[in-house]
């Protein structure tokens, strides 16, 4: 009988050290390996120059819309813009036709 109480109270610290170290690996393992986990920080650094080149180019483009919006602009309109505008709108653009920008 005896036994058997040392063997009970020897598993049940045995247990408490068990559930104690499966919690620690567990929050060790998601330190690592989670979604905000030392790993995941490389992917997130992939992730953000590939966002800051993305949004290099649309700030190029958004540039450049804004400067056709300007070169449009109908209090003095730039002839050069119009005429693009107007030949390509009436069909009077030719597939072959090669525009040199003079700026």
């Amino acid at each position: 009988m005896r036994q058997a109480r040392q063997f009970w109270s020897v598993l049940r610290s045995s247990a408490y050290q068990a559930m104690a170290l499966i919690v620690v690996a567990f929050f060790g393992g998601y330190a690592l390996f989670g979604s905000n986990g030392v790993l995941a920080g490389f992917e997130y650094s992939q992730m953000l120059e590939q966002r800051r080149a993305e949004l290099n180019m649309v700030r190029k483009t958004r540039a450049e819309i804004a400067n056709r919006v300007q070169l449009l602009n109908p209090n003095h309109a730039d002839p050069d813009i119009v005429d693009e505008m107007v030949r390509n709108k009436l069909g009077l653009t030719h597939p072959d036709e090669v525009v040199i920008p003079l700026n």
